[in-house]
């Protein structure tokens, strides 16, 4: 494991890497840098699995930073490092895979690491299986996906079937204790007919996996007390793959914008969208979030380039997509602004208001109102 760490405080660069040398045996830290200024050139140098980045740095934001670093360095790992915990929202905002509070805690030091491991085995794992390979669709619904054929509807033998298989898929490669599946399909059973309930789900998990032929999916039992976990085998988890294509492809130019296109459509809607499992909700809406940021990205780029047809046609899918995001309805204003087409200002604006303040109830924010009666008092005069 390659790191790199990054804090303007020389005192705690000293102790986070000693702290994560004590920790890891087979880490290497090429490079500590006390003036944030020089993390890009060194990322760019030393090319590392992850970054451990101070947030808050009075001369650098630590969040823009970050976006800078995973742009020049395609694919690494941000862990944010911080004295601040309101910074935490945002930090995973910008996808980092975790962050840490100072001082640093041992034991929570230790859940980061083994995150990073896990990460780190999961792309090396996705690099060596096959494009061919089975592939299991969580956008919207759960669907099997054999090579050669189309994706396919899973219908389950109960809810109970569906929900563990998709709890065990969203938790994959990881044991899950048998006491937090009981709890959560049979909360009210006695526990020796909740047991049995969990084993007969299991087996019919089991009978549906070979009936869509998608046999290379086990669920192991660790021991009668351990619990299960899910072994996806030489399959492939389509949100895995969109999500490890869309972090390789680095800034967005010329160059690059028609494979932003092409892995941003992969994205046919949001993780898991159909069931409503509270569990999920953390991971769909980081996902979103994550489609959102490198959508805006296309957008930026297109506008940059005065290419604002293409620009209207990336925050078109946006509101298709997600059609509570205010954002893209001032952008759509703004963009028709610039194409001197007033009818359509005017109905992304009402469009806007009919979203936000009728179903919504509340109200437009007060800067898209201002700039839309600004515009409007320009426009028809």
């Amino acid at each position: 494991m390659k790191a790199i760490l990054v804090d303007d405080e020389p005192l705690a660069l000293i102790g986070l890497q000693k702290a994560l040398e004590s920790e890891i045996s087979d880490i290497d830290i090429p490079a500590a840098y006390s003036n944030p200024k020089e993390a890009i050139a060194g990322a760019l140098a030393h090319r590392p699995d992850v970054v451990f980045l101070d947030i808050h740095m009075p001369e650098v934001d630590g969040l823009k930073l970050g976006r800078q670093l995973q742009a020049v360095v395609p694919g690494v790992e941000i862990v944010f490092v911080t004295s601040y915990d309101q910074y935490a929202v945002r930090a995973f905002e910008l996808y980092a895979l975790d962050y840490i509070m100072k001082p640093i805690q041992m034991k929570r030091l230790n859940k980061t690491i083994l995150r990073i491991r896990e990460k780190l085995d999961f792309k090396q794992s996705l690099e060596q299986k096959e494009t061919n390979s089975p592939l299991i669709c969580c956008f919207n619904h759960i669907r099997f996906k054999l090579p050669g054929m189309s994706p396919q509807m899973v219908k389950w033998r109960t809810s109970r079937a569906q929900e563990l298989f998709i709890y065990l898929l969203h938790h994959r490669a990881r044991t899950i204790n048998r006491s937090v599946l009981l709890e959560m399909l049979w909360p009210d059973a006695e526990e020796t007919k909740a047991v049995q309930s969990l084993y007969t789900t299991i087996y019919h998990i089991r009978q549906s996996l070979k009936t869509y032929k998608m046999d290379m999916i086990s669920v192991d039992s660790g021991g009668e007390e351990a619990g299960y976990r899910l072994d996806i085998g030489e399959a492939r988890v389509d949100a895995d793959v969109w999500e490890y294509e869309l972090k390789q492809l680095g800034i967005v130019d010329a160059s690059t914008v028609d494979d932003y296109e092409r892995v941003l459509s992969m994205y046919e809607g949001e993780y898991l969208r159909h069931y409503e499992y509270i569990w999920a909700e953390h991971e769909r809406e980081r996902l979103r979030l994550l489609w959102l940021y490198h959508m805006n990205m296309v957008s930026e780029f297109y506008v940059k380039e005065a290419m604002l047809d293409k620009a209207v046609q990336v925050n078109r899918q946006i509101q298709l997509m997600s059609p509570d995001e205010e954002d893209s309805y001032f952008s759509m204003m703004k963009l028709y602004h610039a194409m001197d087409n007033k009818p359509a200002v005017e109905e992304q604006y009402a469009l806007l208001k009919a979203k936000v303040e009728g179903e919504l109830e509340l109200p437009v924010s007060d800067h898209i109102a201002g700039w839309y009666e600004h515009w409007r008092s320009l426009a028809y005069r």
